[in-house]
């Protein structure tokens, strides 16, 4: 039986909420969120100019674009392995504070490891007219969450893992104060975005906290305004796609290959969600692959153990960052030594199991509702500091590919005259994962086959590309009609099968996947 066409599937950002009330009442009015205090003099060497011009703004809904990326920028410039303490409390003073624990009464007890929440809010202020009009970034700022992120640093210091919350997801916020009108607002259901608009850092750490019954030990506010500049400071990062990616929303275009992208580039790459029918669930994981970069060029490009080169990156994030009074010298330091020796592997990511990816509810549209029991168990991982990705044995470098090569069917010729080569190739092929038939066959043409002929029918062309990268110089040859089985006509120019992996790899449990999974062989 013929395998089915390849067409992408229209799927949604892996989310998670608690179940909702099926007709709740609708939510109280919002008021305005609280203001950042204004900002103080800064200390030479640390804070620029542009803090004191920022003020206090009106907030507005947020742009429909992800930030998971540049609210992880601050664990990654805060680890400064090997920096003393003296470097650390000088960039410390320039950290502008919040209290977001603040009479927190009830909150979850304390479980093993370190939990970090990362929050991400507009920028876009900050950044240059031409810079706006080159990476299309219109619209007015906010200064309000787009992204919630959960970071957990394992017990002994050797693992990271980020899970994402979606802003969409159903919650219900619990009973508060207005932390600028004073008004007094029962348990309600929202967006878990409108937390912060509703009640600061303070009601979003709250909403988090009863969410996923995880105590949030830090609090970590940056604007993606430092995204830029920071990706910039670390020299750019390497990302690597099986597919030309182009977003007319973002700007991004991108041929299939390698690329080093800097500060600008990285932005329209995390941004982009119009690429192809993966919509929400392509760009986590693109975002996926570009922190696990991230993580992997911070860690090995000497960033974290150069003084000087660490106060470059440190101050440009840092420049922008908010964090809880707690946040200081000893936890930057801790964070360091825990980052020294991290790898890509070291890193794990992935989003909240979905129930429903479009829950409609009264008063608040389309949400997206987490699968409870899914949600809990994974949850309940992280308390116990237990890993969210599989385990697997470590796999030789391979090139990545739009289709997995277990899924691709293959019949192998020999294209010459030398007894055994079709069996060669069959063998190779196989051990790299590719269905072959097991049985290779005589292609019955005349002489020697020159250079490595792979026939396919048009409609299992990303098969035929993927297969073709596996064997360097062969030829593709469209048949129409020839079905779902690829035939490979081995030529006197074979000489070896290369790896090849797909390009989102089989997850997990909990749809998690390690940084080495994902980054550029």
């Amino acid at each position: 039986m013929g395998l089915p066409c390849e067409s992408p599937t229209n799927t949604a950002e892996v989310s998670l909420v608690p179940t909702p009330h099926r007709s709740p009442r609708p939510p109280h009015p919002r008021t305005a969120p609280p203001q950042r205090r204004p900002a103080r003099q800064p200390v030479a060497g640390q804070r620029s100019a542009d803090r004191a011009r920022n003020g206090a703004r009106g907030r507005k809904t947020p742009p429909r674009w992800g930030m998971r990326v540049a609210t992880g920028l601050s664990v990654l410039v805060l680890g400064a392995s090997g920096i003393g303490h003296a470097v650390v409390t000088g960039l410390e003073g320039g950290i502008d504070r919040v209290d977001p624990f603040k009479d927190m009464k009830n909150r979850p007890s304390g479980g093993h490891g370190l939990n970090l929440l990362l929050v991400g809010t507009d920028g876009r202020d900050k950044i240059t007219a031409q810079e706006k009009e080159k990476y299309k970034l219109g619209g007015a700022p906010c200064h309000c969450t787009d992204t919630l992120m959960l970071v957990h640093l394992s017990a002994d210091r050797q693992r990271a893992s980020v899970v994402s919350l979606p802003r969409d997801s159903y919650a219900e916020i619990p009973a508060h104060t207005d932390l600028t009108t004073g008004k007094e607002h029962d348990a309600h259901p929202v967006k878990l975005n409108a937390a912060y608009a509703e009640g600061g850092p303070h009601l979003t750490v709250r909403t988090v906290e009863q969410m996923t019954g995880v105590k949030i030990d830090h609090y970590l506010e940056a604007d993606f305004t430092s995204f830029m500049k920071t990706v910039d400071a670390v020299g750019g990062v390497e990302i690597c796609t099986a597919a030309p990616l182009k977003d007319s929303y973002t700007g991004l275009d991108l041929a299939a290959g390698t690329h080093k992208l800097d500060g600008g580039q990285a932005l329209q790459y995390v941004r982009s969600r119009h690429i192809d029918g993966a919509a929400d669930l392509g760009r986590m994981q693109r975002q996926q692959r570009f922190m696990a970069a991230l993580f992997g060029q911070a860690t090995s490009s000497g960033v974290l153990t150069n003084p000087v080169k660490f106060q470059e990156v440190a101050s440009t994030v840092l420049d922008a960052i908010r964090a809880d009074k707690g946040f200081g010298t000893e936890q930057m330091v801790a964070l360091g030594k825990a980052m020294h020796g991290f790898t890509p592997a070291s890193s794990e990511f992935t989003s909240v199991p979905l129930a429903e990816d479009s829950f409609q509810v009264k008063g608040l549209g389309s949400t997206v509702k987490w699968d409870e029991e899914k949600a809990k168990k994974m949850f309940r991982s992280l308390r116990e500091d237990k890993p969210l990705a599989p385990v697997l044995p470590e796999q030789p470098k391979a090139t990545p590919v739009e289709v997995a090569p277990e899924q691709i069917k293959v019949q192998v010729y020999n294209g010459t005259t030398k007894d055994g080569l079709g069996q060669e190739v069959d063998k190779a092929l196989r051990s790299t994962g590719f269905d072959t038939t097991r049985a290779p066959r005589s292609s019955g043409g005349p002489g020697d086959l020159a250079h490595t002929l792979i026939t396919y029918d048009p409609r299992w062309d990303r098969s035929a590309k993927a297969l073709a990268t596996a064997l360097p110089g062969s030829e593709l040859k469209a048949v129409k009609g020839q079905g779902g089985t690829l035939n490979v006509t081995a030529g006197s120019d074979f000489t070896q099968v290369k790896r090849v992996k797909a390009e989102n790899p089989e997850r997990g449990e909990f749809g998690a996947v390690t940084g080495d999974q994902v980054v550029c062989p």
